[in-house]
């Protein structure tokens, strides 16, 4: 099983970009399931049902998303119609919409969890550590992937090596900034500590970097204006044996 995750989608800009480069890549390399972390898909941040709707136009199997999941008045009802469309498992009690999706293409089977880290982030969650150890005892697919939408590095490394040998892959999304330290952790999981996105190549985690007020930067919040130019894809490729669901290779890309 070959698996494509995408780091996070900035904007509007960035859904076109994978309309224009997602499908070739896909029957290039025989992808069988494509993830992105959508969570800043739509203008300005957020998920909408715009957002949505393109990315699976581009060819995304499954939608994550982190702390910006429901920054949209519309993220309520749409995180309740969309199966495919996770938010993390680990939100407060109240929040629409669900963490785990299992993909069946028939002859086989993965499933993907949606986490949130603690460390650094501005909206509450319980712990990722407890949570992720509940549901991995509620789901026994042999092949599961999951995205850990986190600040911290060590807190998502503390998280690889919990679940390493019972999950396929643990790959963090959130800094927009890809890493390079993807490897095979030595019980069998796949490990990135984060996939980068989808956005300007010349930029701040793809906004603009003359329209940021280095302030509210600096105190941890800002909204700003997107930038403009050449896109990158960033991301991993994973393959699976769906059987053991032991990561047999994880390979770091990029596509501009």
């Amino acid at each position: 099983m070959k698996v494509l995750m995408i780091g996070d989608v900035v904007g509007e800009a960035g859904c076109e970009f994978l309309c224009c480069r997602l499908p070739e890549i896909i029957k290039r390399l025989n992808i069988d399931v494509v993830i992105a972390n959508g969570e800043n898909s739509a203008a300005g941040n957020g998920v909408s049902y715009k957002s949505v709707k393109k990315l699976v136009s581009a060819g995304v199997d499954v939608i994550t998303t982190g702390n910006h999941a429901f920054r949209k008045k519309q993220a309520a009802r749409l995180f309740s119609e969309c199966d495919f469309l996770l938010r993390p498992i680990n939100l407060p009690a109240g929040f629409s919409g669900h963490g785990v999706f299992v993909y069946d293409k028939g002859h086989f089977q993965l499933c993907i969890i949606n986490v949130m880290g603690c460390a650094f982030m501005k909206m509450p969650s319980t712990s990722a550590f407890e949570s992720i150890e509940a549901v991995l005892a509620q789901h026994q697919y042999p092949a599961t992937v999951i995205d850990f939408h986190a600040e911290s590095t060590a807190e998502k490394k503390l998280l690889g090596f919990q679940v390493d040998g019972h999950v396929s892959a643990v790959v963090g999304t959130h800094t927009h900034v890809q890493t390079a330290d993807e490897q095979i952790l030595p019980k069998g999981t796949a490990y990135i500590s984060d996939l980068g996105m989808v956005g300007v190549c010349v930029s701040v985690l793809g906004a603009d970097p003359t329209e940021i007020d280095f302030k509210a930067a600096t105190d941890g919040f800002f909204q700003c204006k997107p930038a403009v130019g050449p896109h990158e894809i960033n991301g991993v490729i994973l393959t699976i044996d769906s059987t053991t669901g032991k990561a047999r290779e994880i390979i770091r890309v990029k596509y501009l």
